[in-house]
């Protein structure tokens, strides 16, 4: 069985951990620029791209749960919500992307629609990045002193196992 301490000791560095990220929200946020100009053709654009982010938040954050933070399982609906904030500045970032667009170009094709589209949800990617990374999927650290700290989890489990049991009875006893 996995434990808490072996998924920290697996989860990848930072250089790593973006690689992940790029290979595993970059994914998504390709596949989503499809899908935004797929809906926008029934759809007002900004009702595309907030049904898209939904959808494409809840996929990314389990991808980034399960393989770029190494938390190793799903992610938690608190690791959801936290999530969907970092998500719903990036929404914002290409909708403005696009309404800039829409005002410098009369016509802009699709092409540059894309581009726009990418360049504005990697922008936001960046710093999304570095909320999950710090706030969402951070690891928990051990509290206490800055000794306990840096004595290893093996000399705590030791410890632990080491002291014998306190009868409640006893401690209410006087000599």
């Amino acid at each position: 069985m996995e434990t808490a301490q072996s998924r920290r000791q697996a989860a990848p560095g930072a250089f790593g951990a973006f690689a992940r990220f790029v290979l595993c929200g970059g994914g998504v946020g390709i596949a989503s620029s499809f899908a935004v100009a797929a809906l926008a053709s029934w759809i007002p654009w900004a009702l595309a791209n907030a049904l898209v982010t939904v959808a494409s938040t809840l996929l990314a954050t389990e991808l980034h749960a399960r393989f770029t933070f190494g938390a190793g399982g799903r992610a938690t609906s608190r690791q959801h919500v936290q999530s969907a904030g970092s998500a719903a500045a990036a929404y914002a970032v290409t909708c403005v992307a696009m309404l800039v667009l829409r005002q410098s170009v009369d016509a802009p094709g699709a092409m540059l629609e894309q581009v726009v589209y990418l360049s504005a949800s990697a922008l936001a990617g960046g710093a999304r990045f570095v909320v999950l990374r710090l706030v969402v999927f951070a690891l928990k650290r051990p509290q206490g002193t800055a000794a306990a700290r840096r004595t290893s989890p093996a000399v705590h489990t030791a410890v632990i196992r080491g002291a014998a049991p306190v009868d409640p009875a006893a401690l209410c006893r006087t000599a």
